[in-house]
């Protein structure tokens, strides 16, 4: 029961996030050190997915390894592509690549590490999840992990290819 009032709050205050129009213009790295700026990021006209992590969030991990395990597939039927946006701080960034290799995600990852994409997006706690269509607008938001949750943003990627 708590599980599902925890759900339906959590449902609730994603609904009330308002959906912002374009990715906002921030510069960011990649794990190799090149610069790339946020409001061109793209998936060639397809969908894709902005999940922002730190190393030592455990929710965080555990919803990049869920995805993990269908990544391949989803990319398939869909085309969508993830990227993983690393909030950990300076003097933590060395831990990131590190992480992602243990883990085998396969995924583009971008480090934050003065909260500067974060801040511009408003966001307050991770996991964040956004998903970005093919036009490059954001039409979906949502905050937090738990078991599952992997489905629904499956789910919204197929409602845009629709």
């Amino acid at each position: 029961m708590k599980r599902f009032v925890l759900f339906l709050v959590m449902a609730l205050a994603c609904s009330m996030i308002p959906v912002q129009a374009q990715l906002p213009a921030v510069t960011l790295k990649t794990l190799e050190g090149t610069e790339v700026r946020t409001d061109t990021l793209s998936n060639g006209g397809k969908p894709f997915i902005i999940d922002f992590f730190a190393t030592w969030c455990k929710p965080c991990n555990r919803e990049l390894d869920a995805i993990s395990e269908v990544y391949e597939e989803w990319q398939e039927e869909t085309g969508v592509k993830i990227i993983a946006v690393s909030i950990d701080q300076a003097q933590n960034i060395n831990k990131v690549k590190p992480l992602v290799s243990n883990h085998g995600w396969e995924y583009e990852v971008l480090l934050d590490p003065n909260g500067d994409f974060k801040r511009a997006l408003s966001i307050q706690m991770i996991p964040y999840v956004l998903i970005v269509d093919g036009k490059g607008e954001i039409v979906y938001k949502h905050n937090g992990y738990t078991d599952g949750a992997e489905t629904e943003l499956i789910e919204k990627v197929r409602e845009l290819l629709k």
